[in-house]
């Protein structure tokens, strides 16, 4: 589904939360971990159905936000990091148990997180597998924002208001460097970069643009 949305010009943006309120993600089972996750062979297999899910929201075209309710643990702490901006209700709590149950958090989580907050506080979560507050998580810039109970939905519904106003491949260059940047040097497509800025001043929408702001109006983008 995230294919179809990634090349539908109707979907300016994509907004990830979890179903009921209660939680964005509240972890893995760990009643199944015997019989799914018992080894490290059949964790290999459980990291690679999961890895497919996160890496296609990581590398989704278009700007991610996670919709942050109740408990983002485990897991739900990689898929928070594979959006692009993260807000959370006055509620939330942020953990990775991984050291109170044993298990192994692989290095791309650990390198992704740490992106996000800084590696000494990525460590301070590994190593004391405590629960954070809202309150904390927004100090420590895991999330963006933090809204009272019950306005989450305008606080979300403002960012996206704003981004969906915006140029669409302004916004993808934006994102395509964002993601280049994340990687080693060596392997960064600068070119690849260089020719989607030469497509934004080649677009109709940078027409419009320029029309709009000399004629002060809003202007109104539609990605080509």
């Amino acid at each position: 589904i995230l294919k179809d949305f990634a090349q539908d010009p109707e979907v300016r943006c994509l907004v990830v939360s979890g179903a009921g309120g209660k939680a964005f993600v509240s972890g893995a089972d760990i009643s199944k971990f015997e019989s799914e996750r018992a080894d490290a062979e059949a964790q290999v297999r459980y990291d690679a159905i999961s890895k497919e899910g996160y890496e296609a929201l990581y590398d989704f075209p278009k700007p991610t936000i996670a919709r942050i309710t109740g408990y983002c643990i485990g897991g739900g702490m990689n898929l928070a990091a594979c959006c692009d901006l993260r807000y959370c209700n006055e509620g939330a709590r942020f953990g990775v148990p991984a050291a109170k149950l044993g298990l192994g958090y692989g290095f791309l989580r650990i390198e992704r997180f740490s992106r996000i907050v800084g590696l000494p506080r990525a460590m301070e979560f590994l190593f004391t597998a405590r629960q954070y507050s809202s309150k904390e998580a927004y100090e420590m810039g895991l999330v963006h924002g933090v809204a009272a109970e019950g306005e989450l939905d305008a606080m979300v519904d403002g960012i996206t208001g704003a981004i969906v106003q915006n140029a669409p491949l302004t916004i993808a260059l934006a994102k395509a460097a964002a993601r280049e940047i994340a990687k080693p040097e060596s392997q960064q497509d600068r070119a690849r970069l260089e020719k989607m800025a030469a497509a934004c001043f080649d677009s109709e929408d940078f027409k419009e643009g320029r029309r709009a702001f000399m004629e002060k109006r809003r202007p109104v983008f539609k990605g080509r």
